[in-house]
């Protein structure tokens, strides 16, 4: 993106972030009341991510697990995870408060999207560039596919849009990713609550999303 669009993009990520934040207002208080009910506090989940460059931010959520507790078997995330977390999760509900991360400038609307700050010396200088723009809420690897992916594909694609990204294509990306969530899919990879730990690093190469 040239800088022009860059800040076009910009207002945009502040326009719709306060729009969803006013209009969704009293989804927002209904979800925070039943944390708060079935979860108790916090009712957010805050933790340190890698953002643009990889300087750290805070990225704010709704709570969607139990404490870790070994006397009551909460261990792994699947053993956390809550049914009202899984609702939260399969509706992106728990998403919501991200839009404060889009606001602040800590995020975008479309971006990759931001992971743990433990992988950052994990990737390969490739699959670095993916912190070359701001984390996105949403991103071309979670309407390609979102936890379904392996960490090969999903970087591949975060590189792709890196060095193709557009308004076009976050526009595309965004109209995506309503129909993505509607369907429920690629909420969990197989056999696991969430994604497994990405623990290497990969030579993958990235390549256009199909379609294109």
């Amino acid at each position: 993106m040239s800088r022009a669009t860059d800040a076009a993009q910009r207002g945009v990520d502040v326009c719709v972030a306060l729009a969803v934040l006013v209009l969704l207002s009293p989804v927002l208080v209904l979800v925070a009341v039943l944390v708060r009910t079935r979860l108790g506090s916090p009712v957010l989940f805050r933790q340190p991510r890698p953002g643009r460059h990889g300087d750290p931010f805070t990225l704010v959520k709704f709570r969607t697990m139990r404490d870790v507790d070994p006397e009551r078997g909460l261990v792994t995330d699947a053993d956390r995870l809550t049914r009202l977390g899984r609702l939260l999760r399969s509706t992106s509900l728990d998403e919501l408060p991200t839009m404060w991360n889009v606001l602040r400038g800590h995020m975008s609307l479309v971006g990759p999207r931001p992971l743990l700050l433990r992988y950052l010396d994990r990737y390969t200088p490739e699959q670095a560039r993916r912190h070359l723009v701001r984390p996105g809420v949403t991103g071309l690897a979670q309407v390609r596919g979102r936890n379904e992916l392996s960490w090969d594909e999903k970087f591949a694609l975060d590189v792709w849009y890196v060095e193709n990204r557009s308004i076009a294509l976050n526009v595309r990306i965004c109209a995506e990713t309503v129909l993505a969530v509607l369907r429920r899919e690629g909420i969990s990879a197989a056999g696991d609550a969430t994604m497994p730990e990405f623990v290497r690093a990969s030579t993958a190469q990235p390549h256009p999303p199909s379609g294109s």
